[in-house]
C-alpha cells in the first residue's frame, strides 16, 4: 500500500561523519548555528543554515542564503567531505539515548502516497516556513533534511532490521549532542531491500512524527518539477526515516505564560480542575498537569466531567488550553499571541521554574507526554494536534543522509 524505496544516498566520508552531523536546522536559530560550527569547516550547519557564512545582518530567508547552500553543498562534494553512493540501498540509523534505542529505516518515500493521505499529518504547516525548505530544496536540488516518519508495528520489518545489526558493522558510531549514542548501517543486500520493500508495501500508512515542513515543501517541490517536466524517478519521492511506533518517545511539552494573575486565578481554577499544592514537579497522569507560580507547584488534576472523549479535545495540551490558558487569559492563538511560550521536555521542570523565577513568565505548566497512541488516533481520524503537542527526543542529526533529486 505504501512505497519505500531503496535510494543512492549522500553521505559524510566515514572517519567525518561526527564533524558533520548535527542538529536540525529548525532547533537551533542563526546565532547558535554560528557558534556550534565555529572552527568547524565540516559543520552541516554550512549548508542547512548557510546564513552563518554571511554578514549577521543578512535575514536567513535571502535569496543569497540559500545559493550560498548550494556553493557549500559542491563544496563539500567536491572535497569529498560527503560522497554519493554508487548504487540504491536502505540505511539504518540507531539512536541511544537513556539506555533506550530507536532504529530507523532511511529510504525514499513517495509523493503520491502523501497527496493520497497514505503518509498522514498531524499538524498544520505555515506557508512561510514551506518557502523556506522550497526555496532550499531547489537551491541544492536535493532533500536536505530527512522527514521523521513512524509505522504500526511489523514484526516482519523489525526482524529483518535487526538481523541486520547483529550481522554486520556499522558504517559510523559516534556521541554527539544530549550524550546520544549514533550508529549507521549500510543496508545493501539486494535480496533483503525486496524483503523490506514488500513488507512496507503491506502497511495501510506511515505517519509523519516530526517534519511536516520539510514533507509539504519536498512533495511541493516534486509536484512543481513534474508540472515543469524536470522531474526524475528521485524528484517523486524524498528522503525519509521511518521509525516502529513502540520504540519512539515523546517528551512533554511545556507552557510559560507572561501574564497578569486575576485575584480570583485559584477560584476559576477550582470549577474545572482539582487544586492541591505538591513538591512534585511532574504529571505521571493523563489530565493532570503541574504549574508552577510564585515560588510554589500546584498538582491540576482536570475533573472527570471536563474530559472530552475526541482524540484531539482529550489531549492534556488541549485541556490545558481549553479549560485554563483561553478561558482565564484570553489566549486564543497560541501561534502568534507573544504571551505565551514553550519549553521542549529535554530541559525538564526546573527550566520552568528558572523562567518564572527570573520573571521572564508570571506562570508555568509541566505537562503529561503526549503518546504515540494519541498521535496515530488523531492522525487517523484526519484531524489536527495542537501546536507544540510534542517533543520527540533524541533528534534525528541532519548532514548524514541526503537524497540527490537528479533534476533533469
Amino acid at each position: 500500500m505504501v512505497v519505500v524505496r531503496p535510494f543512492k544516498a549522500i553521505r559524510p566520508e566515514a572517519t567525518l561523519a561526527d564533524k558533520v552531523a548535527e542538529l536540525p536546522y529548525d532547533v537551533v536559530d542563526s546565532a547558535e548555528a554560528r557558534a556550534l560550527a565555529q572552527d568547524n569547516p565540516y559543520s552541516y550547519f554550512h549548508i542547512d543554515k548557510a546564513e552563518i557564512d554571511l554578514p549577521q545582518s543578512i535575514s536567513p530567508y535571502d535569496e543569497a542564503v540559500y545559493q550560498k547552500a548550494a556553493a557549500n553543498l559542491a563544496d563539500f562534494l567536491q572535497k569529498g567531505w560527503l560522497e554519493k553512493d554508487g548504487q540504491e540501498n536502505y540505511y539504518l540509523y540507531q539512536l541511544t539515548m537513556d539506555g533506550r534505542s530507536q532504529t530507523g529505516l532511511v529510504a525514499c518515500t513517495s509523493i503520491d502516497d502523501y497527496a493520497e493521505g497514505k503518509i498522514k499529518k498531524h499538524e498544520h504547516t505555515r506557508h512561510e516556513k514551506e518557502i523556506d525548505r522550497m526555496n532550499h530544496i531547489r537551491s541544492c536540488d536535493a532533500n536536505t533534511s530527512p522527514i521523521f516518519l513512524s509505522y504500526r508495528e511489523n514484526q516482519t520489518t523489525q526482524q529483518l532490521i535487526r538481523n541486520w545489526q547483529d550481522t554486520h558493522e556499522a558504517i559510523y558510531d559516534f556521541t554527539s549532542y544530549h550524550n546520544v549514542h549514533h550508529k549507521v548501517w549500510v543496508l545493501d543486500d539486494t535480496a533483503v531491500i525486496k524483503q523490506l520493500e514488500e513488507a512496507f508495501s503491506s502497511l495501510d500508512a506511515l505517519y509523519i512524527a516530526d517534519g511536516h515542513h520539510r514533507t509539504e515543501s519536498a512533495v511541493k517541490v516534486g509536484l512543481e518539477k513534474r508540472q515543469e517536466q524536470t522531474n526524475s524517478a528521485e524528484s517523486d519521492s524524498f528522503l525519509s526515516i521511518l521509525f516502529p511506533e513502540d520504540e519512539l518517545l515523546i517528551k512533554e511539552y511545556n507552557r510559560v505564560l507572561d501574564v497578569e494573575i486575576p485575584s480570583d486565578f485559584f477560584e476559576q481554577l477550582q470549577e474545572n480542575f482539582e487544586v492541591e499544592e505538591t513538591t512534585e514537579k511532574s504529571p505521571s497522569a493523563p489530565a493532570e498537569m503541574m504549574m508552577y507560580l510564585a515560588g510554589s507547584w500546584y498538582n491540576l488534576k482536570v475533573k472527570e466531567n471536563n474530559i472530552p472523549t475526541d482524540p484531539v479535545g482529550k489531549l492534556d495540551v488541549s485541556l490545558l488550553q481549553n479549560l485554563l490558558i483561553a478561558p482565564i487569559f484570553d489566549i486564543q492563538d497560541v501561534r502568534s499571541d507573544k504571551r505565551i511560550d514553550f519549553v521542549g521536555g529535554i530541559h525538564g521542570p526546573q527550566k520552568l521554574e528558572e523562567l518564572v523565577d527570573s520573571q521572564n513568565g508570571t506562570v508555568a505548566f509541566s505537562m503529561y507526554p503526549t503518546k504515540m497512541r494519541d498521535l496515530l488516533q488523531v492522525a487517523d481520524a484526519k484531524e489536527i494536534m495542537p501546536p507544540k503537542s510534542t517533543w520527540f527526543e533524541p533528534k534525528l542529526l541532519s548532514g548524514l543522509f541526503l537524497h540527490d533529486l537528479e533534476t533533469k
